[in-house]
C-alpha cells in the first residue's frame, strides 16, 4: 500500500501542536497509510515537553535553523509516496488534503499546491501587506518562470515523493517556498493549484513572517532563474 509522510516543522507552537496534530489524524488520506514527521527547529517555548505525549517520530535541531532546514532534515526520512507539507499552527486545514493527494495518487500531478487565492473556501481577511506581497511574489514567479500560479507562497505543497527527493534545497528559511517552486517549475512538473482554506494569524497571535522574508523570497526566484 502506499504511504503519505506529513511533514510539519515546529518551532514554538505549544499552543497550537496538539490540535493541529488531532486535525491531521482525522483528515482524509484517500485510503492511504500515513506517517506523520515533526521536525522540532530548536522550540523554547515548552512545545519539547509535549512530544513525550505523542506517538510520533520526532527529529530535533539543537539551535534555530528554519523552516527550509527542518523540511530538508524531514524529507530525508519520510518513507512516504507522497509528501504533504503542514504547517503546526491552526492556518491552514487539513480537512482540504485529499484533493491534493488524490491529483498525485491518480498520476495526473508531480506536484500539488493549495491556493488560498482561488474562493470557493473559507479565508480569514488577509493583512493588507501579507495579500500584496503574496500576489506580487506569485506574479513575479510567473513572469520568470512562465507559470500561471495565483499563490506560491502557499503552505500547503504536496509532491511525488520521488519527485521531490530529486531536488537539493539549499534555503534554509522562509525562502524554500520561492526556491521549491522554481525547481519544480524549471524540471516541468505537472504542477495544479486546487483551492484550500485559510484562517491567518496576526503577528500578536504568533505569525512569523515579515516583510524581510519577502524581499528574500524575491531574491531567491530572481536567483533561482538562473542558477541551480
Amino acid at each position: 500500500m502506499k504511504k503519505v509522510s506529513i511533514l510539519i516543522p515546529v518551532y514554538n507552537e505549544a499552543g497550537t501542536l496538539k490540535e493541529i496534530l488531532q486535525k491531521v489524524e482525522a483528515a482524509d488520506f484517500c485510503g492511504l497509510e500515513k506517517e506523520i514527521i515533526l521536525i522540532d527547529d530548536y522550540s523554547t517555548d515548552g512545545t519539547r515537553e509535549l512530544y513525550k505525549d505523542l506517538q510520533y517520530k520526532v527529529l530535533y535541531h539543537e539551535y534555530n535553523q528554519g523552516k527550509g532546514a527542518a523540511l530538508r532534515t524531514g524529507l530525508r526520512e519520510a518513507a512516504g509516496d507522497i509528501i504533504v507539507i503542514q504547517d503546526a499552527d491552526l492556518e491552514y486545514d487539513p480537512a482540504d488534503y485529499k484533493p491534493l493527494i488524490q491529483l498525485i495518487l491518480e498520476e495526473k500531478a508531480d506536484v500539488v499546491y493549495g491556493t488560498r487565492l482561488a474562493g470557493g473556501k473559507p479565508s480569514r481577511s488577509f493583512m493588507f501587506h501579507h495579500l500584496l506581497g503574496n500576489k506580487l511574489l506569485s506574479l513575479l514567479t510567473n513572469v520568470l518562470y512562465g507559470s500561471t500560479l495565483t499563490d506560491m507562497e502557499t503552505c500547503y505543497k504536496a509532491f511525488r515523493a520521488d519527485f521531490i527527493k530529486g531536488i537539493e534545497i539549499k534555503s534554509n528559511r522562509f525562502d524554500f517556498e520561492p526556491e521549491i517552486t522554481a525547481k519544480v517549475l524549471k524540471r516541468g512538473a505537472r504542477l495544479y493549484e486546487v483551492p484550500v482554506s485559510y484562517y491567518g494569524r496576526e503577528f500578536a497571535e504568533g505569525k512569523k513572517i515579515t516583510w524581510r522574508d519577502g524581499f528574500h523570497a524575491i531574491i531567491a526566484l530572481i536567483k533561482f532563474r538562473f542558477t541551480d
